[in-house]
């Protein structure tokens, strides 16, 4: 095995594989380089001699340019290097892709809840959630109510510890974790949203915020909805009403507002006795066979390291393919982890007037960026550099990678709908919950989510896979990793062959027969973008 790689012939750093040693000696082929400083795993390191100036090159793309003369065998660190990208004013290149093999996938099948629409749901969710955050106190009583009944926990571990010490009981009982108890219904699930939006703040914010409880409402995995107001919010139900009129959706909507009933006891009861009768209906829905055409996969990475562009990312980017191909669609997000890839997606864009959108998105987020002091430059965590993504482009570069190589046949701004066929990209911050609150919102039934420093994020009502980077991850955090894609790294798998295992992980998620980690720990994530600056 080697001990780096160079991810593209145009490349003049590579990556390092392990950690490797000072006056080290790297030869493969008709490379031959003394390092001449100790390089981290993950790292990168310079190829060649890249004077102060000069642009450095990975993936093949321009991620960043030396502050500094780089002798070969140097690192690649803030202290040598600014990120750094090309200027993209339109297509410069036709995109040609080559299609996958996808003979053997076309009679595959998941099984999932089919609506009205034609949409199918990987999940079976009655929805509550307020209009406005003056209901999160009612939306909280209703989920302690609800998940008593539908949703009751096992024993907690940790509880019993608790009790334990502070009776100063000699022995820890042991929950079994594992212990099930019958819900009352089989084929519904019932979740709970609370915000901190819906009044105050800009007008643009309740707009915002209603497309994209629409959106919620209108994602395949959710059968219905029971909606709080307040009566006096700037998110009005009259507004909400008519988002959902635009997303066309005909599912059963329950919206009750708090001024009109009488006291909250009054309020609550009639919400139960009300949303009780659409859940018993919503339960009589069962799972059929569908096709893989019927999946809309969200893309999202966080946590990332100087791995994740190399193993887990082109792994996602495999199974969009996959899924393009099929007919289905894909949805990549994170426009500030674009930032450096813009003319590949420029060039990618089925219809220029999807060029022109991605770029005119693109640069009035920048803008707003630069007008409060930031910029897509610090987009990089402290955790990312340390792993070795040092710079914005770098980062991307790697990012990009989830997006596969198929045609992008849609653009979309923030909280706008997934409709077409194919892989889009969606406007919305790197914020890893911002992100995926918003894929969901745009249609996503699955989210593959690729880390490689780890991070417990999930969805209400979106699944979320958590794909690791490196074996390491799945090994020490394996209660919130799904699957590893470490095996590309030691080239003891290929990456169809890892992208393979992953499909058929997928299908299993999506046909109810296995639970993300996500969803056993419970970690429902919701955070609208105030599409301010986040980045």
């Amino acid at each position: 095995m080697s001990v780096y790689l160079k991810v593209n012939n145009n490349d003049n750093v590579a990556v390092a594989l392990e950690n490797l040693s000072k006056q080290q000696v790297i030869e493969d082929d008709n490379l031959k380089i003394i390092l001449l400083e100790s390089i981290p795993l993950k790292h990168k390191f310079a190829l060649e001699t890249i004077n102060k100036g000069e642009s450095v090159f990975m993936y093949g793309v321009l991620v960043g340019e030396a502050t500094e003369k780089i002798e070969q065998g140097r690192l690649i660190s803030l202290k040598n290097t600014v990120h750094k990208t090309k200027k993209v004013k339109g297509k410069n290149a036709k995109w040609h892709w080559a299609k996958p093999e996808i003979n053997k996938l076309k009679e595959r099948n998941f099984n999932g809840y089919h609506r009205n629409d034609g949409q199918v749901g990987t999940e079976n969710i009655w929805l509550f959630f307020p209009l406005v955050f003056c209901e999160n106190r009612n939306i909280e009583t209703l989920k302690r109510v609800f998940e008593k009944i539908f949703h009751p926990a096992p024993p907690d571990p940790l509880e019993e510890l608790l009790t334990n010490l502070i009776f100063d009981k000699k022995t820890i009982l042991s929950a079994n974790k594992s212990q099930l108890i019958n819900a009352p219904f089989e084929n519904i699930k019932i979740k709970f949203l609370t915000h901190q939006g819906g009044c105050g703040g800009t007008r643009e914010d309740s707009q915002a915020l209603s497309a994209l409880l629409a959106g919620y409402v209108n994602n395949p995995n959710v059968a219905g909805a029971t909606v709080l107001s307040l009566g006096c919010q700037n998110l009005e139900v009259s507004l909400f009403e008519e988002s959902l009129k635009n997303k066309q959706t005909n599912k059963p909507v329950l919206i009750f507002d708090q001024q009109t009933e009488g006291t909250t006891e009054q309020f609550l009861e009639k919400i139960i006795k009300d949303s009780v009768k659409e859940i018993k209906k919503a339960n009589t829905i069962q799972r059929q066979p569908a096709p893989l055409s019927k999946l809309t996969i969200g893309l999202e990475c966080g946590g990332s390291d100087g791995f994740s562009g190399i193993t887990a990312n082109p792994t996602l980017g495999l199974i969009s393919d996959y899924i393009v191909a099929l007919g289905g669609k894909t949805i990549l997000a994170e426009f500030p982890e674009l930032s450096g890839v813009e003319q590949e997606l420029v060039n990618r864009c089925a219809k220029n007037s999807s060029a022109k959108k991605f770029l005119s998105l693109m640069q009035a987020y920048e803008k707003k960026a630069h007008y409060v002091g930031s910029g897509f430059d610090m987009n990089p965590s402290p955790g990312n550099i340390k792993d070795g993504l040092i710079t914005d482009a770098m980062k991307s570069a790697g990012a990009a990678k989830k997006a596969g190589n198929a045609p992008i046949s849609d653009v979309l701004d923030y909280t706008e709908y997934a409709c077409k066929e194919g892989i889009s990209l969606l406007c919305t911050p790197g914020n890893d919950v911002e992100s995926t609150t918003a894929l969901a919102g745009s249609g996503a039934n699955i989210i593959l989510f690729t880390t490689g420093l780890g991070t417990p994020t999930g969805n209400p009502i979106t699944p979320v896979v958590k794909v690791g980077s490196n074996s390491a991850l799945i090994n020490h955090m394996p209660d919130i990793i799904d699957f590893d894609c470490g095996s590309i790294i030691s080239k003891k798998q290929s990456l169809e062959a890892v992208a393979e295992q992953l499909l058929e992980q997928i299908i299993a998620v999506g046909s109810g027969e296995m639970e993300t980690k996500a969803t056993q720990l419970n970690q429902n994530d919701f955070i609208p973008w105030k599409r301010g600056v986040s980045l």
